[in-house]
């Protein structure tokens, strides 16, 4: 890790005492984009890395929770793929379903991390114990992220998120004992 991006991590302490990562999927589980086929049907494109970084994420004992503006059959199929069991679909105010998902995994908002890139991620970054912008996030969640990834979304940022939390509770070594 270079000494500038360690010099603006939050401390340890903060980031030891995540156990629940929230994401947003346009613009942090992919790059933003939306396409469509000549039927019309929408396509969305997800980073194997940062699907990998969930894996990971899961192995160490820990959930994950994915809240969105918009609703997508190729989200539920993800999901379902990286074994996400808290989605939010169709969620244009995103403060209720953060709310009520943190109850239903029995977490606090201290023990969780947030991963945004725009303004309807705002209120989620403020309020998460560490709240995380992509690289290419709008600028108001950048300036309000405790945490500027160095990845862009849909590039590796998720990956490189769960990698610096589980780093900091102690449990990578874990991971990578796994991968020998």
């Amino acid at each position: 890790m270079s000494k500038k991006i360690a010099e603006n991590l939050p401390g340890t302490a903060k980031l030891a005492a995540i156990r629940f990562l929230v994401l947003d999927v346009d613009g942090v589980m992919t790059d933003g984009s939306i396409s469509y086929d000549s039927a019309g049907h929408e396509l969305k494109t997800f980073n194997v890395k940062d699907g990998a970084g969930l894996g990971y994420w899961k192995q160490a004992g820990h959930e994950a929770g994915i809240i969105t503006g918009r609703s997508s059959p190729m989200l539920e199929r993800r999901a379902r793929e990286l074994g996400i069991r808290f989605v939010a679909m169709g969620a244009p105010e995103k403060m209720p379903a953060f709310e009520k998902m943190l109850a239903e995994a029995g977490v606090a908002p201290e023990e969780t991390a947030v991963v945004g890139d725009d303004l309807p991620d705002l209120p989620l970054i403020r309020r998460a114990g560490f709240g995380v912008a992509v690289a290419d996030a709008a600028a108001e969640a950048r300036l309000e992220a405790d945490w500027v990834a160095r990845q862009n979304g849909g590039r590796g940022a998720v990956r490189e998120v769960i990698e610096l939390i589980l780093k900091a509770r102690g449990e990578w070594d874990g991971v990578l004992a796994r991968h020998r």
